[in-house]
């Protein structure tokens, strides 16, 4: 009875805590355009771009209030003890068994997403002029999605069973071993084999902008291994850059909306703050953070590995190790929130170094913050956020507070001249 309250406590009070906290975060807009913005953003589109906000977030609370009740019914009337009595009735190994409960949960999971996923991408994204995905790549999508979700899942899920099934007490520790290593093998190969799978990745054609590029990854001692262009246009107008991988599959992309919308010293710049991340050794201390929270994940983990207080809140008439890892999810939820708040308040952090590296390297401030202010209007951000939006959600400092912070830098470097 004491877990049954704790997690109906954790779900209700995670949908209210997104609740509150969204609602402050639109009546914090501000009807007044920035100065800052002033030239980049009309009346017009600076009001769509808070409406683009508004409509986000009433579909937020629809689905939160849709999932919510739909998740604590299929607690409270024993939904999955009848799918763990399915997938026994097989008499199959507890592995196997394992994968059937968990193929089942995930795949009902993604088959009640996909109408919140058809709306926001074909109403409000299109509504808003950024859709550009075509019913043919949405359903593809999806198919890839779950076809990289069984392999990859499918793997990891088996490898933390048998661990836990075969090793004893110390099963926590191999498991965290396994999938750390299974996660870096993953970086290693994401950039050559998993990501083409969705998008088109060409190298950066012979021109200015790559001229430019590898002249100042040449000043920096960079040794490009490949700048490549994303075909990001296939499913949306936004745009973005970022770096991924490491060694002889490390990749600096640019989506092919970016490039047409930016200069070539916007683009440098942009290009610059990702090597920033790289130089600043931002993508390392990931890894490692990650690699410390998955550690403790399965340490606290191992404490609840077949509770029978645990499961009889979920209504279940065995234990398992399985069923162990879905219910162990519902308790770490809050460990997660407080973890993900310092995760975002350190990745906030690498932003604004990543910007300082960019505009003391590249030393065209202005051009930095122009990329920033398009980037900004094109995706229609909210310029205003609420602080505790921020500190909840936020992996990016808002684009006003980089601003600043890149002019207070500018000004110090004038001084020293």
């Amino acid at each position: 009875m004491v877990f049954l309250v704790i997690i109906l406590a954790i779900l209700i009070g995670d949908y209210l805590l997104n609740l509150i906290v969204d609602i402050q975060n639109v009546r914090y807009l501000r009807t007044d355009l920035p100065e800052e913005f002033s030239g980049y953003y009309d009346r017009e589109k600076y009001r769509k771009s808070q409406e683009y906000l508004k409509e986000n977030t009433r579909f937020g609370f629809v689905t939160d209030s849709i999932t919510t009740p739909v998740t604590i019914g299929f607690i409270l009337f024993g939904g999955f003890n009848l799918i763990d009595q399915f997938a026994r009735s097989f008499h199959l190994s507890a592995i196997l068994t394992g994968l059937i409960f968990a193929g089942i949960l995930v795949f009902a999971s993604q088959i009640l997403s996909i109408p919140f996923s058809i709306y926001r991408t074909f109403v409000i994204e299109e509504k808003y002029g950024f859709n550009k995905t075509t019913p043919k790549t949405f359903v593809l999508d999806i198919v890839k999605t779950w076809v990289l979700a069984a392999v990859i899942g499918g793997i990891l899920f088996s490898g933390v069973l048998w661990f836990f099934e075969e090793t004893g007490p110390l099963a926590w520790v191999y498991c965290w071993i396994a999938v750390t290593l299974f996660q870096v093998f993953l970086i290693f190969i994401a950039p050559v084999v998993i990501m083409p799978i969705f998008n088109k990745f060409v190298p950066l054609e012979d021109g200015e902008l790559k001229s430019a590029i590898e002249g100042y990854a040449k000043g920096q001692d960079f040794k490009l291994k490949g700048v490549f262009t994303m075909d990001g246009s296939r499913r949306s107008t936004k745009s973005n850059a970022f770096f991924t991988g490491f060694g002889r599959f490390r990749r600096i992309v640019l989506f092919d909306t970016l490039i047409e919308k930016h200069t070539k010293d916007e683009l440098v710049s942009v290009l610059a703050h990702e090597m920033g991340h790289y130089k600043k050794r931002h993508v390392l201390k990931s890894i490692v953070i990650s690699i410390l929270t998955t550690g403790l994940m399965f340490f606290i983990l191992s404490i609840f590995i077949n509770n029978r207080e645990l499961f009889a809140a979920f209504r279940m008439e065995h234990t398992s190790i399985y069923a162990s890892l879905f219910f162990f999810g519902f308790l770490y939820v809050p460990i997660d929130m407080i973890l993900s708040v310092f995760g975002n308040m350190l990745s906030r952090r690498h932003e604004y170094e990543a910007d300082d590296y960019a505009v003391t390297t590249y030393r065209k401030p202005q051009s930095m913050i122009a990329a920033l202010k398009k980037l900004s209007v094109d995706n229609l951000s909210n310029l205003t956020p609420h602080p505790f939006k921020v500190i909840l959600t936020y992996s990016h400092p808002p684009v006003l507070e980089r601003i600043k912070a890149i002019r207070r830098l500018q000004r110090v470097n004038n001084d020293m001249v």
